[in-house]
């Protein structure tokens, strides 16, 4: 899960998760926008992400304007600017990840990705649930407040027992959607999912959309759930069923293919435009990043902080393989790494390394000083503290077998790094 801050349309920053698969890269990415006056963590759009992402799509889900943890006034947003923030976040999903090919959209975020879908070519399918066919629907839920929104310009309105601010161009802006004709002219693959005992958005608006919509074109029933989708089982198994049917639209070649041809214990690292990395590690799929405040994006781990991790994670491994041998009654390890750096008067760098070991379990002394010891011998710590030796050469592909050509070799130096990159 990496949590994203993506810059709007109107120049707020909208706030964004992104599920990813686990243990492999992402077969395809969707974008999954929420229900009215709703925000990313309900219930549905949290567990269709995660879902979807253990089948290997992976799934921003994301605050529309001034809701959840997005910038913005809510008073001043509408259908439109909803339909625009998507817009703005495929975009940003596709300059540092890959085309939005699946969009997902539940009650009024059902209606706003049917909008959005025609600006988006490389949209391959679109699926609502519980959408209405109108965003008018909407007006439903504002209920007598209409008419003092209409006569004075706006109202507070009450829905779901938090107190919203909706203003007359809101209102304006739902009368001129012509969902109708973006529902006729999609010329996507269209899943609607509805459940039959809906009472907020009745079953007839999925007949209608189904009814405008062009082949191909499914309809799959969520018998007995709610409009929200509270209950984890039913959105699992609409997650389910999205992605067995996703699959047959979007195309599942990674955009990464540069790694299809390594072989499969390789580590290797890609970086093109941005300082945005993705690193290879045997099989899995890991990004690595700059901080904000060296121009990069902060979507992962900057080089330091994964060989930081490296040591954490061999520390603890080691200490729990130990302690099994040994059975020492180690429950838990946690292994915390902090880096400093000091410059010396030579004009080098020396790169500090502190690690705090908390060992929980019913252990005396003298097996709590046993494990310290040990910890100083994990291979990581000692690859740090011993000679290492680069090989570097340049390649014209990576090819999946190591080649025989002999590499430049530098000179064997201690593993310290001068600079931070």
């Amino acid at each position: 899960m990496v949590r994203l801050e993506i810059p709007s349309r109107h120049g707020d920053i909208l706030s964004g998760v992104l599920e990813l698969p686990d243990s492999s890269p992402p077969r395809a990415y969707a974008l999954f926008a929420h229900c009215f006056t709703c925000s990313k963590n309900l219930h549905a759009p949290r567990n269709i992400a995660k879902s979807l992402s253990q089948a290997g799509i992976a799934v921003l889900r994301f605050d529309f304007t001034g809701l959840g943890d997005s910038e913005g006034n809510f008073s001043e947003s509408n259908f439109s600017a909803n339909v625009d923030d998507i817009l703005a976040a495929a975009s940003f999903i596709k300059a540092n990840y890959g085309p939005i090919q699946l969009l997902i959209g539940h009650s009024l975020g059902g209606a706003a990705v049917l909008q959005a879908a025609k600006y988006l070519l490389e949209v391959k399918a679109v699926v609502t649930l519980g959408a209405p066919a109108r965003p008018q629907h909407i007006k439903h839920l504002l209920k007598s407040s209409i008419e003092d929104i209409e006569t004075q310009g706006e109202a507070r309105v009450e829905i779901a027992g938090r107190s919203f601010l909706i203003k007359k161009q809101f209102l304006d802006d739902l009368a001129e959607q012509e969902m109708a004709k973006s529902i006729s002219q999609l010329k996507r693959a269209l899943m609607v999912m509805h459940a039959p005992l809906d009472n907020v958005v009745g079953i007839d608006n999925a007949a209608e959309i189904f009814k405008l919509a062009k082949h191909p074109r499914n309809f799959i029933s969520l018998d007995g759930a709610d409009h929200l989708l509270s209950k984890e089982e039913d959105s699992n198994y609409a997650a389910s069923i999205i992605a067995a049917w996703a699959f047959h639209y979007v195309n599942i070649a990674p955009k990464a293919a540069w790694y299809s041809q390594l072989h499969p214990k390789s580590v290797a690292v890609r970086t093109e435009k941005s300082y945005r990395s993705e690193v290879f590690a045997k099989g899995h799929l890991l990004l690595a990043d700059e901080p904000k405040d060296v121009g990069g994006l902060d979507l992962g781990p900057d080089p330091f902080t994964y060989l930081a991790a490296a040591l954490g994670a061999c520390t603890t491994i080691t200490l729990r393989m130990y302690a099994d041998r040994k059975k020492i009654p180690l429950e838990a390890v946690t292994a915390n790494i902090r880096l400093k750096q000091e410059s010396l008067q030579d004009g080098s760098r020396k790169s500090i390394y502190s690690r705090e070991l908390l060992l929980e379990g019913d252990l005396s002394a003298e097996e709590k000083e046993r494990l310290a010891e040990i910890a100083n011998r994990c291979p990581v710590h000692r690859t740090l503290e011993g000679e290492v030796q680069i090989e570097t050469k340049i390649v014209e592909s990576l090819a999946a077998k190591p080649t025989t050509s002999q590499p430049q070799t530098s000179q064997p130096q201690t593993s310290q790094p001068q600079t931070k990159t």
